[in-house]
């Protein structure tokens, strides 16, 4: 196992990321996964810390396959795997159906998480996307496509553990892909932690709290 658990993948992602230090940078977790990762990095970078709400789009009969993604990018960001939808021929109607339940579920977490923050601004700025690995990519291109509809100057994807075709795949939506492990024989992102347990909601919300108070505490802008 690569790592003990997120926040050690984190740690060990910031010291790779420290280049970025005293730029203008604003960190993006996918949650849940993604933001104890992207806690220390934000830390160490003096950033502030978003999350980009992405949701797999899956097979109506068999939802752990993903046949799309949507992301929260302001307009719904939808990816669709073509492949998979004529493998499982699943009808127009079907995707925009499971679609729409994922939209609703994205706003759900968006009210829950964020509240009433006013988010930082990514026009201008180095955005860095941040999650505990990559598997398929799907709901990463979903999420780094959110993200640059934002007009960063500088797209980066910054994650543990990656399957190196996955990466090659997602080089063309950013500008730079940071890496630790790119193992060939991949299976499962859990298969490269000692502890991925599932994180929190609540979990998520005491992240971006602590985040904000670092940042400054008294101004919600800083989330």
């Amino acid at each position: 196992m690569s790592f003990y658990d997120r926040t050690d993948a984190g740690h060990r992602l910031a010291a790779e990321l420290e280049t970025f230090k005293g730029e203008d940078v604003v960190v993006f977790a996918l949650p849940r996964g993604g933001a104890p990762v992207a806690e220390p990095i934000a830390v160490l970078l003096k950033a502030p810390l978003d999350l980009v709400l992405v949701r797999k789009i899956g097979v109506p009969f068999q939802p752990e396959l993903a046949m799309g993604a949507v992301a929260d990018g302001g307009a719904p960001v939808i990816v669709r795997n073509e492949d998979v939808i004529a493998m499982a021929n699943v009808s127009e109607q079907e995707f925009e159906d499971v679609c729409a339940r994922e939209l609703e579920e994205i706003e759900r977490r968006r009210r829950l998480y964020l509240g009433g923050r006013e988010r930082p601004e990514a026009k201008g700025r180095i955005a860095i996307v941040v999650d505990d690995g990559v598997a398929t990519g799907a709901t990463t291109r979903a999420a780094l496509r959110a993200v640059r509809a934002r007009a960063p100057k500088k797209l980066v994807l910054a994650v543990p553990v990656a399957p190196p075709d996955t990466l090659e795949s997602l080089s063309a939506e950013v500008d730079e892909i940071v890496c630790l492990e790119t193992p060939r024989a991949f299976g499962a992102i859990g298969f490269f932690y000692r502890d991925f347990r599932q994180i929190s909601d609540d979990e998520v919300i005491e992240i971006l709290n602590r985040c904000a108070k670092r940042a400054g505490g008294a101004s919600n802008a800083t989330i």
